[in-house]
């Protein structure tokens, strides 16, 4: 919420009378909103009034798909046009744009470590996304959180995300190879015999 200031405060600040801020406000010099019986003056009126120029909003796109194919497809590109497309009606300064070809399982991903050394450095304003499993599959509330107590803004753009059924088969598919290898070893024959029957099964249905 954007602070707002009564009469006698801007007055006091301006070191001039409440009427002449009424006066201002009247003559639409000064922009306020009634909020009861009061004129408050909001805080970005205030410093348009005193020709301040509002600070520019650091925008980082982060973008990613899950596999090559979706890279060379253009999904990526297309991810970003509308990305930028949205940084550009808010009026948000695009100072750097992050990619990753990853699976959103995956943790380590360089595209999204990057991104957190921007936040951890305090070189950022918010981080604008497609959709919430674009930044991660899982945690998304944890890292907006991370971000957050570092005063950095995540916005995702879409909340329900449409598409992307390949991409969820194959993380599908990675969480069941990775539970069988931790039950039964990667090396044995069990884990051989269910890693083969899953992606049989997913390529039969593709």
């Amino acid at each position: 919420m954007e602070r707002l200031y009564k009469v006698s405060e801007v007055a006091k600040m301006l070191n001039v009378s409440t009427a002449a801020v009424r006066k201002w406000i009247k003559s639409g010099k000064l922009k306020a909103k009634r909020v009861g019986k009061l004129w408050m003056i909001p805080e970005s009126e205030l410093k348009h009034f005193l020709g301040e120029k509002p600070r520019e909003i650091r925008a980082v796109i982060y973008a990613r798909v899950s596999s090559h194919k979706q890279k060379r497809d253009g999904n990526l590109e297309r991810q970003i046009e509308r990305l930028r497309s949205y940084c550009s009606a808010k009026g948000y300064k695009v100072i750097g744009i992050i990619t990753d070809v990853a699976s959103g399982l995956k943790e380590d991903r360089a595209g999204l470590q990057k991104l957190f050394d921007l936040v951890e450095k305090h070189q950022v304003d918010v981080v604008v996304i497609e959709f919430k499993d674009r930044l991660t599959r899982f945690g998304f509330n944890y890292l907006k959180k991370f971000f957050g107590s570092h005063g950095v803004r995540v916005k995702v753009v879409e909340e329900t995300e449409k598409g992307y059924m390949e991409e969820f088969i194959e993380d599908f598919v990675a969480i069941v190879i990775s539970f069988a290898g931790r039950i039964y070893g990667k090396r044995s024959q069990k884990f051989r015999k269910i890693k083969k029957f899953v992606e049989e099964v997913v390529n039969d249905n593709n």
